[in-house]
């Protein structure tokens, strides 16, 4: 593991800079915020799956209001974009997280979705009903199964009790990696694919926003006092969200639902 502070903030922040190539091993960058801060040595720790997004965003506040020492892990999966990126930075240092880093592989060498492969274009202007026919192209092939397994790895290293992930399963989405049936199983191979479950100490998938609509998200985000202007939801990665994809819409969306405007700038 790397510990190059400064030097992950001045990449993230630098948008003409390229990604960095892929290497043999998978990388893990190390952020550090409050090391050794002596309120959090008695807390719950916890590992959180954080996107820059506004799900992912939700639960590591929920992770915080739980009571939990944060740790939080964000990829860099050689994506379409890297803004989502600067946002989770962004968010862990507003939460104030013990640990924030990404770890850099590349699902690019196997594509299969609009958000690993150039070729195959974002959805845009959708309807909700149009979004729910289907699993759409941004779909990232066994994508929370890997994210689960790195934090599962880091969770065992530091003692961990919680991984928190924000999948929603009423989401337009669909998706087959967001679901209650998948992460109950995910669930199982934590407890028997480790040392700390076999010993009795099972590592805990908490999934807060899964039953959750979107609306209901946003509220509990409210009540938890996220910062959505820091986040970021759209799939097209400019210096301002489109409005367009399915990502922009059904986030948009939500907020008129509740007649609430939302703090992100739009280009539409």
């Amino acid at each position: 593991m790397q510990n190059i502070g400064a030097d992950v903030f001045l990449w993230l922040f630098k948008a003409e800079l390229q990604p960095p190539l892929a290497t043999a091993q998978p990388e893990v960058w190390q952020y550090d915020l409050a090391i050794g801060n002596p309120q959090l040595e008695t807390e719950m720790k916890a590992v959180i799956l954080l996107s820059g997004g506004l799900d992912s965003s939700t639960i590591l506040y929920q992770a915080k209001a739980d009571g939990c020492e944060c740790h939080a892990i964000s990829f860099d999966y050689q994506q379409r974009h890297r803004r989502e990126l600067r946002a989770a930075l962004f968010v862990a240092q507003k939460a104030g997280v013990v640990k924030h880093q990404v770890v850099n592989f590349d699902l690019r060498q196997w594509g299969g979705s609009a958000l690993t492969d150039d070729g195959i274009d974002l959805p845009k202007e959708r309807s909700l009903d149009e979004m729910s026919q289907n699993i759409p192209v941004t779909y990232v092939p066994a994508r929370n199964t890997i994210f689960l397994s790195f934090a599962l790895a880091y969770s065992e290293t530091i003692s961990a009790e919680r991984v928190y992930i924000g999948v929603n399963a009423l989401d337009y989405s669909g998706y087959p990696d967001c679901r209650p049936d998948y992460i109950q199983a995910m669930q199982e191979v934590f407890q028997l694919g480790t040392k700390q479950g076999r010993e009795g100490k099972p590592i805990t998938i908490i999934a807060p926003l899964i039953n959750l609509k979107k609306t209901e998200i946003i509220q509990l985000g409210n009540q938890l006092g996220v910062p959505w202007e820091l986040t970021w939801s759209c799939y097209a990665g400019a210096d301002v969200a489109c409005g367009v994809c399915d990502s922009c819409r059904l986030r948009l969306a939500a907020f008129t639902e509740l007649g609430l405007k939302d703090l992100l700038p739009y280009a539409q």
